[in-house]
Formats: structure tokens, sequence, C-alpha cells
């Protein structure tokens, strides 16, 4: 770890080694030299002068890649594709004058972007699928368990600690068809030229253009991908970016969404994070159990969610064929956007794998405020026993506003007390307890979560439940 020079802390804090690779140098101008192998491979397949010799020679030294020397050449021609050509064709003198041949530096500079970009998505897609896979488990163990359920974060109906883990899933779901989406529909670029139209090609392949339209199959086909876009300028169409960190940022919300429960929770000890044994909360207060991972994730997906602007404002400025002024935005935007995704994933899987739940805790929350839940059921059946329905409903609003008044004063709740001395009411307090089990307060939630869940599985038949080690 260098300490005299910055690093991202996505890079030393957070990412994971898959991530971390993906988006290496080494990863990155490997694959343009995949992509000049492949260009040479096609030519000499159609009958450019290109030999064998000089395809097998490209390929022999796609990994002895010569950082110094690129640098140098760099730094003299102010070009960092041709010095990467310049680099190579030092180590393969035979094919020195073929590399890059009728190919615009897009060429390799665009199509290894797809070729990473989708490489993460699909690493992604199976990141969040361990979430899913790891809140479905969960949801099942608690698709009865009654909790107070909050509307405005004030006491609401019960609902069960299972279903509000559906909340969450469903918000997952959404962001995993988003993820298939951009996976589906992201396309190759292909070797098309300065501005798009394959001139050089038509000059290399003398008007020949089914062998233009073989050439980018060819190509295509070697990195995985079915097509190529239709039209292009120099570049692929900067909209699969915003669509990209779109998707990245959707996850960011989710996450978020289901983070700050959990925070929100916490401070009311009915779920907990994990905390390891040793972990210290506070350096000052030694009795602290923070939410720090569930707070990381806040702080994470509110930076990814503000780097996925940089996608549209890049897409929306772009002049006619091309302009160079993505580069250097997209240089930070995209890598760091994957990045802070897999580090939002990896805190997910690690959470959502040792949620803990206080279950006596969540019990006496609910039974503080059954009383007031259950005052329908109450004067439902205040009315079957003769009682006024207006009347019945005056009574319950007044007595709830005292017990309020009372457990505001630090007092129990005695709502029941209340209303059993009131003649209208008819029942006595014992009569009312007998109405209180929580059970009774959950509506479908048990089997809304079965059914969820159930609809899940072929998604998840072949995930794990996943945890992330997290260093930090």
């Amino acid at each position: 770890m260098s300490t005299n020079r910055y690093e991202s802390p996505l890079s030393s804090r957070y990412a994971s080694s898959y991530m971390l690779e993906l988006f290496s140098s080494d990863t990155r101008y490997r694959t343009w030299r995949k992509l000049w192998v492949s260009l040479a491979r096609a030519e000499s397949a159609l009958g450019l002068p290109v030999t064998e010799q000089q395809v097998t020679e490209l390929e022999a030294h796609i990994t002895d890649i010569d950082y110094d020397c690129v640098s140098r050449r760099e730094k003299e021609v102010r070009h960092d594709v041709m010095a990467h050509v310049y680099a190579y064709g030092k180590v393969a003198p035979s094919a020195a004058g073929i590399i890059h041949l009728g190919a615009t530096s897009c060429y390799v500079t665009d199509n290894a972007d797809l070729v990473i970009y989708r490489d993460g998505l699909k690493y992604l897609r199976g990141e969040l699928l361990k979430v899913i896979a790891n809140l479905a488990g969960f949801a099942e163990a608690y698709k009865a368990l009654p909790t107070l359920g909050y509307t405005h974060y004030q006491p609401a109906q019960l609902v069960t600690v299972g279903k509000r883990a559906t909340l969450w899933m469903q918000d997952f779901l959404s962001d995993l068809h988003e993820i298939d989406f951009a996976i589906e529909n992201i396309k190759f670029l292909g070797c098309r030229g300065t501005t798009g139209t394959e001139a050089s090609f038509m000059e290399l392949f003398q008007g020949d253009e089914t062998k233009i339209d073989e050439m980018n199959r060819m190509i295509a086909g070697d990195f995985g991908f079915d097509a190529c876009f239709d039209v292009c300028g120099q570049t692929y169409p900067r909209k699969v970016d915003s669509r990209i960190l779109n998707c990245l940022s959707s996850i960011a919300q989710s996450c978020y969404r289901m983070a700050n429960d959990i925070r929100l929770l916490q401070h009311d000890r009915q779920v907990e994070e994990p905390f390891e044994k040793n972990q210290i909360g506070s350096s000052a207060m030694a009795y602290k159990r923070n939410p720090m991972r569930s707070e990381r994730i806040c702080s994470l997906s509110r930076y990814l969610m503000a780097d996925a602007m940089n996608a549209p404002m890049t897409a929306s400025t772009q002049w006619m064929e091309r302009t160079l002024d993505d580069s250097a935005n997209r240089r930070i935007s995209m890598p760091e956007g994957f990045l802070c995704a897999d580090a939002i994933l990896r805190l997910a899987q690690n959470v959502t794998d040792g949620l803990h739940v206080n279950e006596k805790i969540v019990e006496k929350t609910v039974m503080e405020y059954l009383p007031f839940i259950a005052t329908e059921n109450l004067m439902m059946e205040g009315v079957k026993r003769g009682g006024d329905r207006q009347e019945l409903h005056e009574i319950i609003r007044r007595c709830s506003m005292e017990a309020t008044a009372r457990m505001k004063a630090g007092e129990s709740c005695d709502l029941l007390a209340r209303l059993a001395k009131e003649p209208a009411f008819g029942l006595t307090e014992d009569e009312m307890a007998a109405l209180l089990a929580p059970s009774l307060y959950i509506g479908r939630c048990a089997k809304q979560v079965e059914a969820f869940v159930e609809k899940l599985k072929p998604l998840i038949a072949d995930t794990a439940k996943g945890s992330a080690e997290i260093n930090l």
C-alpha cells in the first residue's frame, strides 16, 4: 500500500479483487491487444496482406506490455493509443506494420470498454442475486413474526419482519431486471473507421461491403457479442453509459433504502446488523454498537447516485460524430461507478447474511402499541354487544388521547383499563385482552411472503446465500 500518493478508497478499502482486476491497466490494455489480434486475424482471413505469422506473433505478445516504453512514447507523441501501438510493435516486429490497419483509436478504446462493462454487469448481477437469496431466507424465517408497521415513521398497523424484507427484495428484483436489460442490449462497436462510415475498409477491401460486414461479425464474435450497433459515429453511443450508470444508481437506491430501514430499526433495538466479538463501536463510548456497515452502504450509495449524473451530461453534449470531452470524465466516472456498486453489494451481502432480530424487543414494541391497533376490532365487538358505533368511536378517541398522554409522561399504556371502565363499551379488560393476539392483525403477510419467495425461486435456484468479507 502506497502511503505517499493518493489512492481511491474504493481500491484500498471497499471493492472486490475481481472488480479491481477487471478495471486494471493490465485488463484494459491486454484487451486492446486482443482487439488488434482479432482485427489482424479477420483481415488475414478476408484476403488483406496480413500473414498468419504476423497474427501468431501478435497473439504471442498479448500480456507482455512494457509500460515504461508506453509512457516514454506517450510523452513524446501525446497519444495513448499510438504509444501502445508502438510498444506492441517493438515486441512483435514482423507485425508492427499491420497493427491497427484501417482502424481508429476508438476501435480499441470503445470496444474494450464495452467488453469490460458487460463483464462488470454480469459480475454485479451475481452479487445482487446473493443479496436477494439472503433476504429470501430471512423473509421465510420471519414471515409470520408480527412487528410494528410504520407510516411516516409513526406507529401503524402490524406487519411481519419477513414481509418488510420482501419490500426490499422487490426493489432488488427491479434492479435485476434493469441489469438484464442493459446486458442484453449492449452491442459491439466493431471497426467502423474515423467517423463511422467504414471508408477505410471500403478502400482496403476494394469496395467489397460483404467482407466489411463479415470482418465486423468475426471480431464481435471473438468477444462474445451477437451484433454491432447499426450506425455510429467514431464512438459507440454514449447513451449506453447512461443506461449502465442508471442501473448502478438503481442498485444504490435500493441498498440505501434497505440500509436506512435497518439503521432506524437498530435504533429501536429491533433488528441489528452483524457485530463482531471484538468490534469497537466508538473510540470514546465503549458501549456503542453502531450500524456502521449500513451507514457505509448509505454513504457509498449517495456517491454512486451522484456519480451516475456524469453519463447523461456526457451523452447529451456529444458533438456530431465525435468530441473528446467525454474521455477524461469516463475514465473516472465509469470505473468508479462499477467499483462503488461492487462495494455496496458486498456490504449488503454481509449485512443481509447476518441480520439479527431481537424477537423479545419486537414483541414488547408490538404489545405496547397493540391496544391502539386493536381498537377497530374492539369497537366491532362492542357493537355486536349492543353498543352504538359512533359513541364507541368517540370513547376510543378520548381514551386513546388520555393513554397517549400518560405514555408521553413515561407511564405504561393503560388504554384497555380505561375502555373497560366505560359502561357503554360493554367489555371487561380480560375480554379485551383476549382480542390482542398479534397474529390476528398481520393480515396475509405470511402468505404474501410465501408467494413472493416462491416466485423468486427460479432466479435464485443456483445462487447460494452469500456473505462478502468486509476488510474494514
